[in-house]
């Protein structure tokens, strides 16, 4: 096993999408040096000049070769790729000795990789943005204050939940409009969901038919399960003496949308992956973020705990935030956390090999109280209270 690799204070953030916002401008004053890799040098600067980074940046046309051929030892790359293009930017990381940094979920072929990436001294983070990522922070300290006041050995029952959505600020008919990738948000609806109802293991093929009200702050949506929740009892360090009721990780979306997305649930049902494509395309042009609309972000992570001796516990945590002319919510809510771990890969307080968003109580901690400080408000509460990071 090589030492991990002393960060090197340049900064290679890759691709100038819907996601990629002031978080970059923060690496830029933190940063030695940072370049900007997108389709062609002129779109970068393009990219660069939209976020007042003009100068403070160097735009460059991003292909492998000519990332990998910039690439020297300690440097640090930041894929706001699509997931599936991390593998091989992993792969040129670990062969320059170069850190790794994304905020998607982790792939089989990133996993693949982690142990050439401990004995190269490569540092990869992942599942550091919104969700994955400030989701993941609430969780752990949700987790962490329930176990103190409960305790580990207590047996108890629990209800968990974390619900995530970038929804129109101002309804509209179809009560959503496309600020990332529509083929994305479709697929995700085509992807069966694990997770824990009534105190059983539940599969829904069709995770919208499971959609329902969910109360948030007074405000009533629409919520259903995404993807595989189980995996993140273990992740999030639920203690075995405690029997879940409810774990679910999932999708918030404006009420009324179940409703309004009817005919595309149909073509769902139908489609195959052509014509599945084909739709994401028509209604990204027919319900896009424009430049005058403003998105919202709304993630809501709670815990309840019912110890069997009669005592209880809630907690939760809350971010709301509508975008501005400035910059999407989307965009600020990504950014700035993934921002904050390629920091601290500079600071070289992370450790070689794999390392989701937060893994420790400590860490939930001390990132979510950075980010406070750094325009990304949010609430914890505890048995309705409200109380500090």
């Amino acid at each position: 096993m090589a030492d991990r690799v002393p960060a090197s204070g340049t900064v290679h953030w890759v691709g100038a999408g819907l996601s990629t916002g002031s978080g970059l401008a923060a690496l830029c004053e933190h940063a030695d040096r940072v370049r900007l890799w997108h389709r062609t040098e002129e779109r970068a600067a393009q990219a660069l000049d939209r976020l007042g980074l003009t100068g403070r940046a160097e735009p460059r046309t991003h292909t492998l070769d000519a990332l990998t051929a910039e690439l020297a030892p300690g440097d640090v790359v930041v894929s706001m790729l699509p997931a599936g293009e991390h593998a091989s930017l992993l792969a040129a990381c670990v062969a320059e000795r170069a850190h790794f940094a994304c905020s998607s979920y982790v792939s089989h072929a990133v996993l693949e990789q982690i142990p050439a990436a401990v004995d190269a001294g490569t540092v990869v983070l992942t599942e550091a943005g919104l969700d994955p990522g400030l989701d993941h922070l609430f969780a752990h300290a949700l987790v962490a204050r329930a176990r103190a006041a409960v305790g580990d050995a207590t047996p108890a029952s629990y209800r968990f939940t974390s619900y995530c959505g970038g929804i129109p600020a101002v309804a509209d008919d179809f009560r959503y409009r496309f600020s990332w990738a529509p083929l994305g948000v479709l697929n995700a609806l085509r992807s069966p969901a694990r997770y824990v109802e009534g105190g059983t293991e539940t599969t829904a093929e069709r995770p919208w038919e499971a959609t329902r009200a969910h109360l948030v702050d007074g405000e009533v949506f629409e919520v259903y399960p995404n993807r595989d929740s189980l995996p993140f009892v273990e992740q999030y360090g639920l203690p075995a003496a405690w029997q879940a009721r409810t774990f679910v990780r999932g999708t918030l979306r404006l009420g009324g949308w179940r409703r309004a997305w009817e005919p595309v649930f149909e073509e769902l049902k139908a489609g195959d992956d052509t014509r599945i494509a084909a739709l994401a395309r028509e209604l990204a042009a027919a319900h896009p973020m424009t430049d005058t609309d403003r998105d919202r972000v709304v993630l809501a992570v709670s815990l309840a705990v019912r110890a069997r001796n009669g005592s209880s516990w809630t907690g939760s945590c809350l971010l709301d935030m509508v975008g501005d002319a400035e910059e999407s919510a989307m965009a600020r809510c990504v950014s700035r956390p993934l921002a904050l771990g390629v920091r601290h890969i500079a600071d070289d307080s992370l450790p070689a090999g794999l390392n989701r968003a937060a893994e420790t109580e400590e860490r939930a901690r001390e990132w979510l109280g950075e980010l406070a400080r750094d325009s990304v408000p949010f609430t914890l509460r505890v048995d309705g209270r409200p109380v500090s990071p």
